[in-house]
């Protein structure tokens, strides 16, 4: 150990780390940097080359010679209104700051509601003040996705823009999981199935409405446009979605929405008309939030692991930030895709 520190002058370098652990430079500073591309093994091997050699980064010289922050961005580009109103957003912070919680990276959180907001976001990303980006609820024409490629920016996408995304994305398996709660519903005997939609710009939403549609026809009910009603994922657009609903198709036995928040609404709106739920309506949210645990009577949910959606954004965000940093592309983009499950209380 005298040995290493005196050709260092007096202090050990990340190469000593590497010669002593047995693996290369670039292996060892992705576990130092906290990288999960490594096995059990050689992280053991690295961590226990440090310790006998007494390492410690220099965080500044580190930063300055890779041209790195050691900080990372939570884009979500919604309102502050809709932010804080839907639990899902909050579930993701909880998730990403866990996957932080052993680094030493800091997060900032960016809300880009408006023109305003998105472009001065933008000036920021262009100066580099962060190393990577992670994008939450993203609709379709938003450029933001396109700067981040066009910067070299490292980003995930939680919920893809498109089929065709090019962006590392996490997403949830909406599709099954609005399938299974049509499912639910066919296998309560139930007929008039309608369904209340998120934002059709938001490919989530799309996934959810191309399900529903699915166990539809594959129950031989035969599509009805008139049992469909777009929203916007809030509590209001839920309750106007299904006064049109009601108004259309006053025989509805079953309502689907794309949110536990928009089911909320929806429920208001069936007790104000004198349905009952589930007797004369059952009702199935999605995300099974605190919501839905809550509503009278509890709400049957498609539940979706948005904790663990942050934590799988933020590992694989750390992973391509380590790859940039290390000089190791990658030509393959993560596309990680969760299960759901559909968790059955009183509504349906």
């Amino acid at each position: 150990m005298a040995a290493a520190r005196v050709r260092s002058g007096g202090r050990p370098t990340l190469e000593e780390v590497a010669a002593r652990a047995g693996v290369g430079r670039g292996t060892a500073s992705r576990v130092i940097n906290g990288s999960p591309r490594v096995s059990a093994q050689t992280r053991e091997a690295v961590e226990a080359a440090v310790a006998e050699l007494g390492y410690v980064p220099n965080r500044a010289a580190r930063a300055l010679a890779g041209n790195r922050t050691d900080a990372i961005a939570l884009v979500v580009p919604e309102s502050e209104t809709r932010f804080f109103a839907e639990p899902y957003f909050s579930d993701i912070v909880r998730g990403v700051g866990a996957a932080l919680a052993d680094t030493e990276m800091q997060l900032l959180l960016t809300l880009a509601g408006n023109d305003r907001e998105r472009r001065r976001l933008a000036q920021y990303l262009t100066a580099h003040r962060v190393d990577g980006v992670l994008l939450v609820s993203v609709h379709a024409d938003d450029p933001l996705p396109d700067l981040l490629e066009q910067l070299g920016m490292p980003s995930v996408i939680s919920g893809r823009r498109h089929a065709a995304e090019t962006l590392p994305s996490v997403d949830s398996d909406n599709f099954e999981g609005a399938r299974a709660a049509v499912d639910h519903f066919i296998s309560r005997g139930r007929r008039s199935i309608a369904t209340i939609t998120g934002r059709l710009d938001v490919y989530g939403a799309q996934r959810r409405l191309d399900g529903y549609r699915k166990a539809i026809a594959e129950a031989g009910l035969g599509p009805d446009e008139r049992l469909i009603a777009p929203a916007d994922f809030s509590e209001e657009g839920g309750a106007r979605a299904m006064r049109e609903l009601l108004e259309r198709c006053p025989d509805v036995d079953a309502v689907f929405a794309a949110s536990d928040v928009m089911a909320a609404g929806a429920r208001q709106v069936l007790r104000e008309s004198g349905r009952r739920v589930p007797d004369d309506v059952a009702l199935i949210g999605f995300d099974d939030s605190a919501v839905a645990r809550h509503m009278d009577p509890p709400l049957t949910s498609v539940r979706q692991p948005i904790e663990e959606m942050g934590r799988t954004m933020t590992r694989v965000l750390l992973q391509e930030i380590a790859n940039r940093s290390s000089d190791e592309g990658t030509e393959e983009r993560p596309r990680i895709v969760l299960p759901t499950e559909l968790v059955v209380r009183e509504s349906s």
